[in-house]
Formats: C-alpha cells, sequence, structure tokens
C-alpha cells in the first residue's frame, strides 16, 4: 500500500521511465523534506474564540478556555512520514480535535505539533486544520509567539520561515505575518462575559481626546520633571554660541555627562558662550540631589551640596532648552526630589538586549533625574553575564536555539528559533558589564544587579548541569557537585507561573548556596573593578513554585534541623534568609520582590532590606506594601497595573504586551499615579475588565487577633517608585525603547515631584471606591489641566530630544471619525502631524476633510521619518 501521495507520483515516474528500483526501496532525504516544508509550508494562526465553551476542561482556569486554529498549507508535497512542529504558546494546550496531529506540551511554553500513527503525507496546496483549546485566553496578536520550528529525528531543525515577523517599514515595528488579524470584539477581544474594556478605535480614540484640556502653560519653562519651586522672569538666553564653563569645588569630569547632553542638543563649550558657573558647597542648606538654578542676562549659575544635585541642575538647562531655538527662559528654579529611589527595571534575560541600548537607556534616565537601574541578568529563559569559572552559565544559558538535550543551549522558549547567534540571544562579557557600571555611575545611576533565584532560575539549572556532567566525565566528581542546583533524585511535580516543572533551585542543598556565593564574590569583584562598590543585589524572589515536596534532600533537612523549618513551604522563605545572610557578609544590602520578602522570617533577616511591591492596585496590593513598609523595609512602589511597561499602552489586539494586569497602561496612567496613596485609585481607575472595585485600607484581625492588614504606620513614606519592563515577548531593542518611551518620562515625573493635587494618604485607613469622594472635583480638574500641559511638553519639546538621541519612542494612535462625510481627526499629544489615507496617498490632516470611503489615520514622528501605528476609520452606512 503506498504510504503517500508523494510515494505515489514516484511510482508513476518509474512506471513511465522504465526504472526497475522498486518504490518500497526508495529512500526518502528526510533533511530534504524538512527544509522543504519550512521553506515553502504557510502557516496561519487563528483566534476562533475567547468564549468558553464545553471544549473547555472545567477543572482548569475556573474553565476558561480559548479556542485556536492553526492552518498549515504545503506548497510542495511532504512526503517523510512524520512531522513535527515546535511553537511557543504561553499557555498549555488542553485539547486537540484534529484527524492528523497531535499536540504536546514540553516545558514552559514549548509545545510540540506532532503527526499521528496513520499519517499518509502533506499533498501540495491542500490545507490542514487544527483546532485546539487553551488554558485562559489569548487577547493580542502578539500573544502568538514566532519561529515555528520543523524537525525530524536525524534532521537539522528549520524554522518555518512563514512564521518569521517582519519589519514595518512604515513604522519600525515587528508585523506577525501569520496571525489571522483578531475582527470580533465580543468573541475575540474580551476576557469574560463581563468584560467591559472597549477597543481603542480611532473613533473611541476621538471621544477620549476630545475631553482632554487644552494646555495653558508656558512651553519655554516647562520641565519635566517638574521642579519643587520654579519662578519666572522676562527673558531668554540665547545659546546658539555654547556655553563658557566655570566650575567651583567639582572636578569638572564628574559632570562630563551632563555637558555631554547639552552638545548632543546642539550647545557647545566655547570661550564665546554664555557663562555657566557650577558651584559645588557641602555646607550649601540645599536637600541631597537638590539643586538651585538661576539664569538671567548675566548668565546660567547652579549651586549643589552634592554632585548628583549638580548634575541634576545642568540636566534641568538640558530640559528647559527648545532644541529648534537653542534659547531657555530666565528662571529661578530650587528643587530637589520626593524619592530618593528613582528607578527603572530591564529584563534582558527573557530577550537579550544589546550593551548600548542599556547605554543609551542610562542617558535617558538621567536626563530625566531618575538614579537607579534595576538590571534583571537571570531568568529561565537566559543567563547574561559572564562569570569567572563558570563558563556553562554563557556558553549555554545565554542561548536558546534546537537542542532538546541542553547541551549546546537552552530550548526555544519566547519563539526563540533555532539560531543561537539571533538577537534574543547573547550576554555581557565581564568587560561590557564593567562598561555600563561606569557609564551608570558617570551618570549617577546605581547599577542594581538581579539573577533571579530560587524560582525563574532555570537557566542556571541547566548550566550547572551540564557543568556537573561534563566534571563527572572527567572524573572529578567533587568539584561536579560543588554548585549543583537540582536534586536528581525529586520527584516532585509542580508547575511555575510559566509552566516551568524544572526551574527552582533546591534550597536544601549546600551546592545551591555555594553557587550564590560564588556568584556574588564574582559580581561583586566587577563591581570594585569598576569602581561603582556593589552595595545592593537584587535577589528577585518572586513566584516560587511549589516544589522540593519529594527531595529526598529536603525530606533530610526538613526532618532534622536547627532553623525552624518544617514544613516545604517555608523552605522559599528560608532560601531568601540565607542568601540575604550571604550578601551581609559581603557588605551587600538585601532586595527582592514582595511575595518572596513577604514569606521570609523578619526576624532572620538583616536589618535593612529592599522590598518591590508588585500588588496589583485593584487586587488589594496596597495591603502587602503597607505590612512590608510598617516592618521598616524599603518599600519601592512597583505596581503592575501601572509601572510595568510591558503592557499594551492601548485596548488593542495591535498593540505589543502582554496584559495579565492591564490591557491599556499609557503615559497619561502614569501621570495620573499617587504612588504615596495605593488605595485612593479606586475612585478613578478600573480593574483589568475595566469594572470599578473598591480599597479596605482599615485595620483587618483575624480570629486570633492577628493583624492580617491595616493602614500605613504615622509617618511611614515609601522609599520611591520603579518602573519595570520584562521582555518575554520584547524580542528586539527597537521594540523596548518603544514600550518604555515616552512612558518614562511619567515615571520620571512621579519619581522627582510629589503635585498638589494628588490625595494625602490617611494614615487612619479608610476604603475606597467611585464614591468615596477623597479625590475631589476640583483635584481632578487641576490633574487634567497639568496632563494637558504635560502632553504638550513630551510633543513639542522632549520628543525632538529623544530623536536627537535615536531614541524608538511611540507615537500614539490618533483619534478620528467621519461626520456627515467629512473626516475630522484629534491627537492626544498636541502638534504631531497627523495624516490619513485616502485614494492610496497618505495626506496631511490639518481641518475636517470631505471623503466616502473608509481611511485609515496615523501620526508621524517630529523628524517626519517614521510612523505611528495606523487605524482604519469607517464611513457610516446610510
Amino acid at each position: 500500500m503506498m504510504k503517500n501521495a508523494f510515494a505515489l507520483s514516484l511510482l508513476a515516474s518509474s512506471l513511465l521511465f522504465g526504472c526497475s528500483e522498486p518504490v518500497s526501496n526508495v529512500k526518502i532525504d528526510k533533511q530534504a523534506e524538512v527544509d522543504k516544508f519550512a521553506d515553502s509550508a504557510k502557516i496561519e494562526f487563528e483566534l476562533v474564540s475567547n468564549v468558553p465553551s464545553d471544549k473547555c476542561d472545567s477543572a482548569r482556569t475556573d474553565g476558561n478556555c480559548f479556542h485556536g486554529r492553526l492552518h498549515i498549507t504545503p506548497a510542495a508535497d511532504y512526503a517523510a512520514d512524520d512531522l513535527h512542529i515546535y511553537f511557543s504558546q504561553i499557555n498549555p494546550v488542553q485539547s486537540v480535535a484534529s484527524e492528523h496531529f497531535t499536540i504536546e506540551h514540553i516545558n514552559g511554553d514549548l509545545h510540540r505539533l506532532q503527526t499521528k500513527a496513520d499519517f499518509n503525507g502533506l499533498q501540495a496546496g491542500q490545507t490542514y486544520t487544527i483546532d485546539y483549546w487553551v488554558d485562559f485566553w489569548t487577547l493580542s496578536e502578539t500573544d502568538a509567539l514566532p519561529n515555528y520550528i520543523a524537525h525530524l529525528d536525524g534532521t537539522e531543525a528549520r524554522v518555518i520561515v512563514s512564521t518569521q515577523t517582519q519589519i514595518d517599514a512604515e513604522t519600525g515595528l515587528e508585523r506577525y505575518p501569520f496571525v489571522k488579524s483578531f475582527a470580533d470584539e465580543t468573541t475575540q477581544f474580551k476576557r469574560t462575559k463581563d468584560d467591559a474594556t472597549q477597543w481603542a478605535t480611532a473613533e473611541r480614540l476621538y471621544q477620549r481626546n476630545e475631553k482632554l484640556s487644552a494646555s495653558d502653560h508656558q512651553l519655554a519653562t516647562a520641565l519635566i520633571p517638574t521642579p519643587s519651586q520654579v519662578i519666572v522672569s522676562t527673558g531668554s538666553i540665547d545659546l546658539q554660541q555654547g556655553i563658557k564653563l566655570n566650575v567651583t569645588g567639582v572636578d569638572k569630569t564628574q559632570l562630563a555627562m551632563a555637558i555631554k547632553r547639552l552638545q548632543q542638543l546642539g550647545i557647545s563649550e566655547s570661550d564665546s558662550g554664555v557663562e555657566l558657573n557650577l558651584t559645588l558647597d557641602a555646607s550649601l542648606a540645599i536637600a541631597n540631589e537638590g539643586y538651585q538654578l538661576k539664569s538671567s542676562e548675566q548668565g546660567i549659575a547652579i549651586a549643589a551640596s552634592s554632585i548628583g544635585g549638580l548634575f541634576y541642575g545642568v540636566q534641568s538647562i538640558a530640559g528647559l532648552v527648545d532644541v529648534t531655538k537653542l534659547t531657555m527662559p530666565h528662571v529661578n528654579i530650587d528643587d530637589a526630589p520626593h524619592y530618593g529611589f528613582r528607578g527603572m527595571m530591564v529584563d534582558v534575560a527573557r530577550n537579550f538586549h544589546s550593551k548600548q541600548f542599556v547605554l543609551d537607556l542610562i542617558e535617558q534616565m538621567a536626563a530625566y533625574k531618575l538614579n537607579k537601574l534595576h538590571l534583571h541578568l537571570g531568568d529561565d529563559e537566559g543567563w547574561r553575564l559572564e562569570i569567572n569559572d563558570l563558563p556553562e552559565l554563557t556558553d549555554i544559558g545565554s542561548k536558546r536555539c534546537f537542542d532538546l538535550t541542553e547541551q549546546r543551549c537552552l530550548l526555544p522558549q519566547l519563539g526563540a528559533g533555532v539560531d543561537p547567534t539571533s538577537v534574543v540571544n547573547g550576554y555581557y562579557s565581564r568587560e561590557d558589564y564593567i562598561e555600563i557600571l561606569q557609564y551608570a555611575d558617570q551618570h549617577q545611576i546605581q547599577v542594581i544587579p538581579s539573577l533571579d533565584m530560587p524560582g525563574h532560575s532555570r537557566s542556571s539549572i541547566v548550566a550547572m548541569k551540564a557543568r556537573y556532567k561534563r566534571l563527572m566525565a572527567e572524573g572529578d566528581e567533587q568539584a561536579a557537585k560543588q554548585y549543583l542546583l537540582h536534586d536528581e533524585n525529586d520527584t516532585t511535580v509542580y508547575s511555575s507561573i510559566q509552566y516551568y516543572n524544572d526551574n527552582t533551585i533546591n534550597a536544601c542543598m549546600e551546592s545551591s548556596y555555594a553557587f550564590v556565593a560564588k556568584v556574588m564574590d564574582e559580581v561583586k569583584a566587577l563591581h570594585a573593578e569598576a569602581g561603582q562598590p556593589l552595595t545592593r543585589y537584587h535577589i528577585g524572589a518572586d513566584e516560587t513554585a511549589g516544589a522540593w515536596v519529594e527531595s529526598p534532600i529536603c525530606q533530610a533537612f526538613l526532618a532534622n534541623n536547627d532553623e525552624g523549618i518544617t514544613k516545604a513551604e517555608q523552605l522559599g522563605g528560608y532560601f531568601v534568609e540565607r542568601v540575604a545572610k550571604i550578601l551581609s557578609e559581603r557588605g551587600i544590602e538585601t532586595a527582592g520582590w514582595s511575595d518572596g520578602m513577604s514569606h521570609t522570617r523578619f526576624e532572620k533577616m538583616p536589618s535593612f532590606a529592599q522590598a518591590n511591591s508588585w500588588g496589583l492596585t485593584y487586587w488589594q496590593g496596597h495591603q502587602v506594601a503597607h505590612k512590608l513598609a510598617n516592618n521598616g523595609w524599603d518599600l519601592v512602589v512597583s505596581s503592575p497595573d501601572v509601572t510595568y511597561f510591558d503592557f499594551p499602552y492601548e485596548a488593542d489586539p495591535k498593540e505589543h504586551g502582554y496584559y495579565w494586569a492591564s490591557r491599556h497602561s499609557n503615559t497619561e496612567k502614569l501621570f495620573q499615579f499617587m504612588p504615596d496613596n495605593l488605595p485612593v485609585h479606586a475612585e478613578f481607575w478600573l480593574d483589568r475588565q475595566d469594572l470599578p472595585y473598591q480599597t479596605d485600607d482599615t485595620l483587618q484581625k483575624d480570629e486570633q487577633g492577628k493583624v492580617v492588614s491595616g493602614p500605613l504606620k504615622a509617618g511611614v513614606r515609601f522609599a520611591g517608585i520603579q518602573g519595570q519592563l520584562w521582555s518575554e515577548n520584547t524580542r528586539n531593542d527597537d521594540l523596548a525603547e518603544y514600550k518604555i518611551f515616552p512612558r518614562l518620562f511619567a515615571l520620571a515625573e512621579r519619581a522627582w515631584h510629589s503635585p498638589e493635587w494628588a490625595v494625602a494618604y490617611d494614615y487612619n485607613g479608610a476604603t475606597f471606591d467611585q464614591n468615596s469622594g477623597r479625590f475631589s472635583a476640583e483635584k481632578r480638574q487641576q490633574r487634567d489641566q497639568l496632563w494637558a500641559n504635560f502632553a504638550d511638553t513630551i510633543a513639542n519639546k522632549e520628543l525632538a530630544k529623544l530623536e536627537l538621541a535615536d531614541i524608538f519612542y511611540r507615537l500614539p494612535t490618533p483619534g478620528a471619525k467621519v461626520v456627515d462625510g467629512q473626516l475630522h481627526m484629534n491627537s492626544p499629544y498636541p502638534g504631531l502631524t497627523m495624516q490619513y489615507r485616502y485614494n492610496e496617498q497618505w495626506q496631511q490632516w490639518t481641518a475636517p476633510v470631505a471623503i466616502d470611503s473608509d481611511v485609515e489615520v496615523r501620526l508621524l514622528s517630529v523628524n517626519g521619518d517614521r510612523a505611528g501605528r495606523k487605524l482604519l476609520v469607517k464611513v457610516p452606512k446610510g
């Protein structure tokens, strides 16, 4: 019996040409089949529906699941007797309905689509459809991760070309040509039947923009972040001839990077330039990092009691400058930061980002007076820092490719493909990291490294397994076990939040702590060599799965230890305590995410600790933040629904980003944030389904009288605020910048400046909802007016500076509608060029224009070199 149509065609050829070799003896070149399929097959992902059906497993995810569909159309006959396609799917597949294929969850997001036993090959031009059901929902087209991989045993794996992303020539953004566009607001856009989120269409954006206030400030005197006090005088200074620098009390080189930014904007040092007098005097009654700036006809003078203050004073000159005129106003500024900790976290572990990206980010952080760079260097999908004597960490742990044994690289999670040299892979050499540290130091920025553990540690676990195998083969058992991170006899079945079953360092093995100590010693040495001592390290410690239960080593430890640890669920906190001790012994302060830090015993921790609170505002996230701050720890506000820059700016399936906490988190929302008063946001924000919610900040006790939650103790304040860019689906540097900017402007504003409209925190505790009335109409009007001024400053002053620095910022999507046959447009950022495409040509919009068919609309960058994402505007029928 013929195996498939391709074999039948071979038989016909042999009969026609008199070939005597039997078809059964014809050998299929499997590599050629894989190559041909990968190069020519078309694969399309289609979201059928997010609405749960009887196909959903009611025992999982509360019965929520989505219906996906893959269409596979080969361009040529496929003759091999089986086919494996590996692909990344964020959530696990529950079930499959297909005549020819099955889907198996491998680990993490990696799945394998495989032909069934009775597979008879694929015919050219025929479309094969696979229906399947997956946990939860998919709300964004960017959820469909790229680079599906074709593979057969004994062949080299190949990326299926049709599943690769492309770069859009107009926007510079990634396109997903293999994803069928979402179209239905009910079945494809909504999370559940109660979801009230609205698609950010051009028409809805128009309505929203119509409600925005017009700016009422003087753009020339606008400065981001807003100073504490500013007095404006008449007149301005012309800086076209540059500046003549006079420095007192400080080495000029310590301010070199602030002066460099002035040069980047077109203001150079010159003997004929405007006098710029910089004075550092520790005896001045000026707050740390604060400064006094005065500009007048006599020139510019800046005084500060710290290097940081003087540095920020120079940055304020750059902030005041209009780059089109190179002028700045006459002002008197007395300024100091609201928070001492003003941070930005960048995840370079999930997908790597280049050294140049980090250096560019450092420049912009400093320009807007942010001072902490939390560099997330290690996670499940990658280890990004070279460590002496542990080459496997980067030889294997820094790369994802196709090696199911993981002896050359990690599994191809997150749509990494097969190329170990692609941009999603890589690491910082010791020299790279030292350069980053020194560059940060020159910009008044402290680098806080993080190599997440004990969860989120798969890259290091796999690397140390490979090290163990290598050294055992060399006959050195003692060295092989020195830094081992897993118990090979642990049979615990668990799944992390990202669906890994093997990503947690064993908390009961002394070799785990030997590994931590070794890494800390090496990182500390790098900081010392760079001249920026390692004074704080971020453990991570978040989302530790239920590991260790069946580990014989942990069972023995739980049965016999003098640490007071008797239950497996205590081991996560114990690990953090042990690592904190290792850090303290080296003079390093401990930082970690709030969930892991909450599991520790306070008396076992150092007197100082930093906790990043990532509780959601609408899920009572303030309660953990208050508890940890009341412990006396430095609490850094990191609320995901407003400070996570990996989330979409707007609720649109074509917007990049994850959305587990927020469907839309734009710059205005972050501007509205009152980080000193987390529960108050229930008065005007909505939850992740755009539904109202209530927060309770009153004292709560359990039946035994133990305090469960409650308000901050009198006088307790948070240490600061941090923005976060996680990089699961951020695969290049441009997209990383797109997600960070312009949101970073609002982050800097909230970190540096506490506005008058902010509602003071009530230390007595209170409940909040949309009727509690603490945020008065007067305060709302004041906030909205200042946002209008802020947006005007971004659009007409700061974006041009980002362009001079070659920063790939996001352009907003415009609002537009058709009324009586005329196209109306507006923009959340006034002054940006608006365009519409009519009769195939892009044209500038300045006033209502007559149209008689659907059009596309977009905004242009300040320099006109790049367009924002376009939206379709439909002409009303009838």
